[in-house]
């Protein structure tokens, strides 16, 4: 299965491309796949074999109002080569080939209270232009450090919490008390 995701994804990604419309389509695909989570009978209808690929073809037209052409042409080929359930690997993998593309460098902040938008786009904004890259930006609140930040770009960690600046020290003191 995640062979044939990839292999499908590298397809939509390359047409995508080719077109200038891979944000477009990496929206559209995520819009879709997320409502597939969100809406059991959604899923349920489009995975189906007790529905005919026709009925679900055609209901492609009325879920999918305004999307683009390219997109919707290639959800119908998935219907029809019955690979539909494939599509939330595919989205993965689309969405590593898009971060590929684009140079997205993963970054996670982690603080001890809610940091204000203003502060971690601009620790966003400096860490991309130092690294030449864009920044796919995560936060997350963790009152355990205390104080500080850590913070993770790609699989480089820089510990600035207050949580670990205190176990440095209590280490420096238990190694001079011995």
């Amino acid at each position: 299965m995640e062979e044939i995701a990839k292999v499908y994804a590298r397809s939509l990604f390359e047409v995508a491309r080719e077109q200038g419309k891979l944000d477009l389509l990496r929206e559209q695909l995520a819009q879709f796949v997320d409502a597939l989570n969100e809406n059991r009978e959604l899923a349920v209808f489009f995975f189906s074999p007790y529905f005919s690929i026709f009925e679900r073809q055609d209901a492609l037209g009325r879920v999918l109002v305004g999307a683009d052409r390219i997109f919707v042409n290639f959800l119908e080929l998935l219907i029809e080569k019955h690979r539909m359930p494939v599509i939330f690997r595919i989205r993965q993998a689309f969405e590593q080939l898009w971060e590929e593309e684009n140079r997205t460098l993963p970054v996670e902040i982690t603080s001890a209270i809610e940091l204000d938008q203003g502060t971690t786009e601009s620790l966003a904004r400096q860490i991309g232009e130092r690294a030449g890259r864009k920044v796919k930006l995560a936060t997350r609140v963790d009152p355990e450090i205390l104080g500080g930040l850590v913070v993770r770009v790609g699989n480089s960690i820089l510990d600035a919490s207050i949580r670990n600046r205190l176990e440095q020290l209590r280490r420096h003191v238990a190694q001079g008390a011995t």
